[in-house]
C-alpha cells in the first residue's frame, strides 16, 4: 500500500510538471509577450514626461525680450504680487516677476524675475496638463499644441481666463485664476466628440534649464528640485541633481524647483496617489532640471467628459502664506500637504521653526524685526537664567579664588602635573565645577547656527531695517572702520582675497567690546598660552562676524551685554570686587616711578 502512495504521488507530479513545462508555460511566455509589446505600444504616464523638454535642448541664445517676441500668442497676468504672462503654446507659464520684491534697497530696481522662457540661459517655468494614451493620437501631450484664448483676455484676481485646445476628437480646457499673491488655481476638463473611448494622463511639471548664477553653492541651503510626498521631503541639491535622479509614489504632495527666497511648485489634488520624478534630462555641461508628478491615467467615454483641480504656487516662500495654503478647504485653505517645507529648516528643525515663529511674531507685533531680535533674545536668555545663573555663580567664586590659586602657582613652580592635582584638590573643597563656565557658551552654540539658518534662508528678513545705518537685517554691516565708516571714497571688501574680512562695521566693533569686558570678568586661565588666546578671542571674532548678516550679528552684540550684566549682579553679590580699571587699563592711575640718583 505504502509503494502504491509513494507510485501515485511520483507519477502525479511527474504530469503536473510536464503539463506546466511543455503547455502552459509556452502560453504563458506568449501572454507576456503580448502585453509587452502592448504596453511598449502604449505611452505610460510618466512616459509623457521624458521629452517633454527636448526643444529646450537647443543652445540658449535668446535674451527674454526675445524670446517672448518669438510668441505673440500671450495672455498678461496681472496681480498685487505678479505680472508676466501665459505662453499659449502650451498653456504654460514661463514669464513671471514679482512685483513686491525687488533686485536690491532701491525701491526702483528690477523686480525679481522667477519664470523666463525655456530658451534663454537659464529658462524656467511651469506647466499642466494632459497626455493622450490611445488612439490614433496617443503620445500627444497639450504641451505640444497651440492654445487659443479670448481677445484681449487678461488673468488677474478678478477675472479668470479660460484656454481651449483640441488633439483629434479630445477638447481640452484649462481655466487658470489666481488669487492676490502667489497661487494659481487649474481647472482643466477634457471631452471626447469621437465614437470611441479615450485614456488620457494627468502631469504636472517644473523646469529650470541649467544652474542659475550662484545657485546651489551654500552648504547650509537646499536649492534646486524639491518635493513632498506623504509625510518624507526630498531634495535634489543641484551639484547631486546633475547625475541622481529620484523617483518615488506615495499619496498625496506637491513636487517644484526652489532657489534660496522663491519656489515654483505643481500640486496635484490632495486625494489620489501620485508618482514623482526629478532628474537632469540634459547633460552635465547643459543641464536641464525637471521635477514632474503623474496621476494615474483616466479613461474618457464617448460623448463625456472629465475634469482635474490642481493648482500652481510661483513666488516668494513667505512662510505664513505656505502655512495658509495648507490649511483644509474648510477653514479657507487649499489643503496642500506641508507645503511650507519648501523652506529649508536643516536639521535643526526643532529649533529653526520655533526660533523663525517667535522671530515672526515679535516682527509682527513691533513691525521692527531688528526690535524683534532683542525680544527674542530676551527669551533665550530667560530660559537659559537658570542655568547661566549656575555658570556665572561658579566663576564668580572662581574668580574669588584666585589669590589662592596664585599660592598654588608659585609652590607648583614648573610642575605643571602638581599645580593641576592642587587645583582640583582646591575646587573639589571649595565644591567648584571649573567646567560650569563653558556650559552656557556650547549651549548658545545650536541656537546660534539656528538663528543664522533662520535669517539666512527667510524672505521675511530680506531687506528688513532696524534703525539708522542698518537698512537689511539680513545682510552684513554696511559701514567699515577701515574707510572711517563711509567718510572716505574707497570700498574695503572690495579688495581681494581680503575683503570679505575687511567690512568690520559698527555691529562687529561693539560686540568686540562687549566680549572684550565680558573675557576680563571671567577668572584668568591658569596658562600663559591660554590667557593670551583668550586675550585675542574678541579680536578674532570682530573679522569673523564682519561678514555674518547684521541681524545675528546684533543678537550675539544684545546676548553678550546682557550676559554682562547678568555675570555683574552674581559678582557682586557673592561679594567679588569688580575691577573697572581692569576692564579698561587707560582708566589706571600712571603713577611716576621714583628714579634713585
Amino acid at each position: 500500500m505504502d509503494r502504491n502512495v509513494i507510485l501515485f504521488i511520483v507519477l502525479t507530479a511527474a504530469v503536473l510538471i510536464g503539463w506546466d513545462a511543455f503547455v502552459i508555460a509556452p502560453q504563458r511566455e506568449a501572454l507576456q509577450a503580448q502585453r509587452a509589446a502592448q504596453e511598449a505600444a502604449a505611452p505610460k504616464a510618466d512616459d509623457l514626461t521624458d521629452d517633454i523638454v527636448s526643444s529646450a535642448a537647443a543652445p540658449a541664445k535668446l535674451s527674454i525680450d526675445e524670446a517672448l517676441a518669438l510668441t505673440p500668442g500671450r495672455v498678461k497676468i496681472d496681480t498685487p504680487s505678479l505680472t508676466g504672462s501665459i505662453n499659449l503654446a502650451g498653456a504654460r507659464i514661463d514669464d513671471l516677476s514679482l512685483k513686491n520684491y525687488r533686485a536690491d534697497l532701491d525701491p526702483s530696481s528690477a523686480m525679481i524675475r522667477l519664470f523666463s522662457p525655456y530658451d534663454v540661459e537659464h529658462g524656467h517655468y511651469v506647466e499642466q496638463g494632459f497626455g493622450v494614451l490611445a488612439g490614433e493620437d496617443r503620445g500627444v501631450r497639450t504641451d505640444s499644441i497651440a492654445w487659443t484664448a479670448p481677445a484681449g483676455a487678461v488673468l488677474t484676481p478678478k477675472s479668470p481666463v479660460t484656454l481651449t485646445a483640441k488633439i483629434g476628437a479630445l477638447t481640452f480646457t484649462k481655466i487658470y485664476s489666481v488669487d492676490d499673491n502667489f497661487m494659481f488655481t487649474v481647472k482643466q476638463a477634457v471631452r471626447n466628440d469621437g465614437e470611441a473611448e479615450s485614456r488620457v494622463a494627468p502631469y504636472g511639471l517644473v523646469v529650470q534649464r541649467g544652474v542659475p548664477d550662484g545657485a546651489g553653492k551654500q552648504p547650509i541651503l537646499h536649492e534646486g528640485p524639491v518635493a513632498v510626498v506623504g509625510d518624507k521631503l526630498y531634495e535634489n541639491k543641484y551639484p547631486k541633481a546633475l547625475k541622481r535622479a529620484i523617483d518615488v509614489e506615495g499619496d498625496r504632495g506637491w513636487v517644484g524647483i526652489t532657489s534660496k527666497y522663491l519656489l515654483a511648485a505643481a500640486a496635484p489634488p490632495q486625494s489620489e496617489p501620485i508618482t514623482i520624478s526629478m532628474r537632469n534630462v540634459g547633460t552635465a555641461t547643459a543641464p536641464i532640471f525637471r521635477a514632474y508628478y503623474a496621476l494615474a491615467d483616466r479613461a474618457v467615454a464617448a460623448k463625456q467628459s472629465i475634469e482635474l483641480t490642481s493648482h500652481i504656487f510661483a513666488g516668494a516662500k513667505d512662510v505664513d502664506l505656505l502655512q495658509s495654503y495648507e490649511k483644509p478647504v474648510a477653514d479657507g485653505g487649499l489643503g496642500i500637504w506641508d507645503l511650507d517645507r519648501a523652506v529649508d529648516w536643516g536639521n535643526f528643525f526643532f529649533l529653526t521653526r520655533p526660533i523663525f515663529f517667535l522671530l515672526n511674531y515679535f516682527g509682527d507685533l513691533t513691525g521692527n524685526f531688528g526690535v524683534a531680535i532683542l525680544l527674542l533674545t530676551l527669551v533665550i536668555k530667560a530660559l537659559m537664567f537658570p542655568l547661566a545663573n549656575s555658570a556665572f555663580d561658579a566663576m564668580s567664586k572662581m574668580k574669588k579664588l584666585q589669590p589662592k590659586l596664585e599660592e598654588l602657582k608659585k609652590r607648583a613652580g614648573d610642575d605643571k602635573m602638581k599645580l593641576q592635582q592642587d587645583m582640583m584638590e582646591l575646587y573639589k573643597k571649595e565644591k567648584i565645577n571649573p567646567l560650569a563656565g563653558c556650559m552656557p557658551i556650547l549651549l548658545q552654540m545650536p541656537i546660534f547656527y539656528a538663528l543664522y539658518k533662520v535669517l539666512f534662508v527667510t524672505i521675511e528678513l530680506r531687506h528688513e531695517p532696524f534703525v539708522g545705518w542698518l537698512k537689511d537685517l539680513s545682510a552684513p554691516d554696511p559701514t567699515s572702520i577701515f574707510n572711517l565708516f563711509g567718510l572716505l571714497p574707497f570700498e574695503p571688501t572690495a579688495v581681494p582675497m581680503i575683503g570679505a574680512f575687511l567690512g568690520i562695521g559698527v555691529l562687529p566693533l561693539l560686540m568686540g567690546v562687549a566680549m572684550y569686558v565680558q573675557t576680563k570678568l571671567n577668572p584668568p586661565a591658569t596658562d600663559p598660552i591660554q590667557q593670551q588666546v583668550l586675550t585675542m578671542m574678541p579680536i578674532l571674532f570682530v573679522f569673523l562676524f564682519a561678514s555674518f548678516a547684521s541681524g545675528l550679528v546684533l543678537y550675539w552684540v544684545w546676548s553678550t551685554v546682557l550676559s554682562v550684566v547678568q555675570q555683574w549682579f552674581i559678582m557682586k553679590r557673592n561679594g567679588v570686587t569688580v575691577d573697572w580699571s581692569n576692564l579698561l587699563p587707560f582708566l589706571k592711575s600712571k603713577t611716576p616711578a621714583l628714579v634713585k640718583k
